[in-house]
């Protein structure tokens, strides 16, 4: 079945798609950086890379970090950041609704 990806270019390198948006989801879910990477199948490392060049990319940070205490610290989305994925979610929705028609013909002709 023929489906949509939207990346958002939003100038000077700074893009958001469907992999930092899911990053960004498993950061809200886990309240982990390295957990959301793990769940993803990906390296600390490259999750927290993708992460500094979210915040960097839009000026104030998408995702803060917790004071740990016993426990230890975590993450968790900015409200900036909920923003971010609830506005790239809805422009994803609306690109779906408006390409349904186009992507069946295609997926008809594949």
């Amino acid at each position: 079945m023929a489906s949509l990806s939207i990346r958002v270019d939003l100038g000077s390198g700074n893009r958001l798609g469907p992999g930092k948006v899911q990053l960004l989801e498993m950061i809200a879910h886990h309240g982990s950086i390295s957990a959301a990477g793990r769940a993803l199948g990906m390296s600390y490392r490259r999750a927290w890379m993708l992460v500094e060049a979210m915040n960097t990319g839009f000026g104030r940070p998408v995702v803060e970090a917790q004071v740990g205490g016993k426990a230890g610290g975590g993450a968790r989305l900015s409200p900036f950041g909920a923003d971010v994925v609830a506005h790239y979610r809805a422009v994803e929705r609306a690109a779906a609704l408006a390409a349904a028609p186009f992507l069946s013909r295609l997926d008809g002709a594949a």
